[in-house]
């Protein structure tokens, strides 16, 4: 019988190529260079299935014609870089990989709380240029965390985890805004009645909503407006949750004490105005980075498109 034709937009952990080398006619991108347009268009055109990944924009004029793929396996949770409706009129099936990488984007998103707090970012510039001077009392002091109270943006799977760790791992009151109610928690929260409640009264802000349609620039200028002077605004979503221009003036006026940033919204650009500030930490969209996540990831992807290939509904269809 003829294996489905796959084609794989970036490099993947070895492990994962492998099992799809062995279980389809697999094309990888051995240069790991993100697809031009026309390269997505006939990777569409020409393949079973298609594999992309967040470096790659998949808009509705894609799906216009010609398109063989039928299913998009997407390697990721998020998937607003894919027009998913217009990808469901041309009828092509879109799948994500919820669930396995929870833990390592909440542990990420800790990592850039800490940071913040503690002006780590700040403090290995120093040491690293040769500029340490030796300790003092008054050198590079940061923010206390255990006891402060940690706002949410979205409590899905990622947001509990998170508020788990600090709830349990540094006494931090929760308090947190999602759609829908959210109950049968396994420590203690409050569930706010919007966005801006939460802001007001968070010492941390952390987002864990989707991108895309009305989330984008969710944090606006009248929103950080509403952050304490004192407060962080951590984000690990993505990066069109956030108006980039109005968090820097933001930052400029003293509106909050700073960000943590592991997502923007024109990956891999990132403005010069974040990149040289001190009050602001960025990671180069690292949330999901370990090894044992990024294979269950890829895992997660040939199950999908496993489950389709043989007729069935794949579990983590999206569109």
């Amino acid at each position: 019988m003829k294996k489905p034709k796959v084609i794989v937009t970036r490099r993947w952990p070895l492990e994962v190529e492998a099992r799809l080398a062995d279980a389809f006619d697999a094309t990888f991108n051995r240069d790991d260079i993100p697809l031009e347009q026309d390269e997505l268009s006939a990777a569409l055109a020409g393949a079973d299935a298609v594999l992309p990944t967040v470096s790659d924009r998949l808009g509705a004029r894609l799906f216009e014609g010609g398109i063989k793929a039928g299913i998009l396996g997407n390697f990721g949770v998020g998937y607003n870089h894919i027009d998913i409706a217009a990808a469901a009129a041309a009828g092509i099936v879109v799948t994500n990989t919820p669930g396995v990488l929870t833990d390592a984007t909440a542990d990420l998103a800790l990592t850039l709380l800490l940071m913040c707090a503690r002006r780590a970012g700040e403090g290995e510039r120093e040491l690293r240029s040769g500029k340490w001077s030796g300790w003092r009392p008054t050198h590079l002091c940061g923010t206390h965390v255990t006891g402060k109270t940690i706002g949410i943006v979205g409590m899905g799977r990622i947001g509990q985890a998170v508020a788990r760790r600090c709830h349990f791992g540094f006494g931090m009151d929760v308090v947190f805004f999602d759609q829908f109610a959210v109950t049968g928690l396994d420590f203690r929260a409050r569930q706010l009645g919007t966005v801006d409640d939460v802001l007001a009264v968070a010492d941390f802000v952390s987002l864990h909503c989707p991108g895309g349609g009305e989330n984008v620039h969710l944090i606006n200028a009248e929103r950080l407006a509403r952050m304490r002077p004192e407060a962080f605004l951590i984000n690990t979503a993505r990066g069109d949750v956030v108006d980039e221009v109005a968090l820097i003036e933001a930052l400029d006026a003293r509106q909050l004490a700073g960000a943590g940033l592991d997502v923007f919204k024109f990956e891999p650009q990132v403005p010069m105005a974040l990149r040289e500030r001190d009050d602001v930490v960025i990671l180069p969209h690292l949330g999901s980075a370990t090894n044992e996540t990024r294979i269950a990831m890829g895992m997660k992807v040939i199950e999908n498109i496993t489950t389709f290939f043989e007729g069935r509904q794949p579990p983590d269809r999206v569109a």
